[in-house]
């Protein structure tokens, strides 16, 4: 079983309600989110996916040919100050004949120590069946957000996807009492080589339905200190990594040209790593996985782990618990840090 792709335009593509856009994506800092709500001034989009594992490509699917047509002349070879000023390339596309593997061809790894990235922890079965029952019923009796493709949850600070980033001076109040538990488990890191303490006071929700992934990023620097936990729940998932060769990409509009965004060779040169996320198993970012790595979730709805097909469920929960940063980051990793810009 393979995801559908789209072919690269060759010379002048005839009309279609399929745009390949370059110099756009999750690895120059745009969301697949943020890409839809833009292009969805021009009409009703079906999708947007990653056009190729660049991550500075997007295909964006429109329900009909005319809107693809206005969003081409409105949006191409022109910054874009809702995509942080950066000038699209835009051509029409059509559906590709070629299918690509259900991961990517991408090793998966069941235990974290397997990858080689340093600061990166996986816990399985940190919870019971019963504490995730629990839990799950704790969040579906509040309300939930609804994004383009998924729900969340915010408690402690809101965290805004449009500037990836959270206002700490719109406090939400303590994290929910649901949320202690999990808490109370935490120092069982240490056990692992891993001693740092620090008061969580962020966390964020999210419900993934079958299929449904996550972009490629790095949690904001400047929003968040350096641990990164999340918790699965209800379904499982391969969780990706990537590690970009020249550090984050270049958000200045002219910094790429032309020719630049539609080679990814000469743009793009990462590393990749994968591991599968059980229910119920708790995984830690910190140090340069945190800070350096870029994590995603494909969108699949079924992933090969060590030959074995495995169907993702039909929702998949994760816990993300962070601590809100209060001033500049200064990591080690300036590369890749917003605040050592």
């Amino acid at each position: 079983m393979g995801l559908p792709r789209f072919k690269r335009p060759e010379g002048t593509s005839e009309p279609s309600s399929n745009l390949y856009v370059a110099n756009c994506g999750p690895a120059v800092g745009l969301t697949l989110d943020t890409i839809e709500t833009v292009f969805g001034a021009y009409g009703q989009v079906k999708g947007v996916h990653l056009a190729d594992e660049s991550g500075t490509r997007v295909i964006v699917s429109y329900r009909d040919e005319k809107s693809a047509e206005s969003a081409l002349k409105a949006l191409n070879r022109r910054a874009c100050p809702e995509l942080g000023g950066r000038s699209l390339h835009i051509q029409y596309s059509v559906p590709s004949v070629c299918q690509v593997a259900v991961n990517d061809s991408v090793q998966v790894s069941t235990e974290a120590s397997e990858l080689d990235i340093p600061g990166l922890y996986l816990i399985h079965d940190f919870i019971s069946a019963k504490e995730e029952e629990e839990l799950l019923a704790a969040v579906d009796s509040g309300p939930w957000q609804k994004l383009a493709k998924r729900k969340v949850q915010h408690y402690g600070f809101e965290f805004h996807y449009n500037t990836r980033n959270v206002n700490t001076k719109q406090y939400l109040g303590e994290l929910p009492s649901f949320l202690s538990p999990i808490l109370d488990k935490m120092s069982v890191f240490q056990k692992l080589g891993y001693t740092e303490t620090v008061l969580l006071d962020q966390l964020t929700v999210n419900e993934y339905p079958l299929g449904v992934g996550l972009s490629p990023h790095i949690d904001t620097h400047s929003a968040f200190e350096g641990l990164i936990f999340s918790l699965s729940l209800a379904g499982p998932c391969i969780m990706e990594f990537r590690k970009y060769s020249t550090g984050v990409w270049p958000t200045s509009a002219d910094t790429l040209s032309d020719e630049e965004a539609q080679h990814s060779d000469k743009s793009s040169k990462f590393l990749r790593r994968a591991i599968y996320l059980p229910p119920r198993s708790m995984l830690l970012l910190s140090g340069e996985a945190r800070y350096a790595w870029h994590h995603y979730i494909p969108h699949h709805k079924i992933d090969v782990v060590n030959d074995s097909r495995i169907r993702r469920g039909l929702r998949r929960v994760s816990f993300t618990i962070r601590k809100v940063r209060k001033g500049p980051c200064e990591c080690e990793f300036p590369e890749y840090c917003d605040s050592q810009k």
